[in-house]
């Protein structure tokens, strides 16, 4: 038997872990998209 799965460190459900990861990076690209339209309108 795999000596890892006797001592598992976190329960946790992977697909929060994911989701969570997948909201941190989309709302991080959201944000540097909505800071260079609006660079871009006060530019123009």
């Amino acid at each position: 038997m795999n000596p890892f799965e006797k001592e598992v460190q976190s329960k946790r459900n992977d697909a929060l872990d994911a989701g969570v990861g997948f909201i941190a990076s989309f709302g991080f690209f959201a944000i540097l998209f909505i800071i260079a339209t609006v660079v871009k309108q006060i530019g123009a």
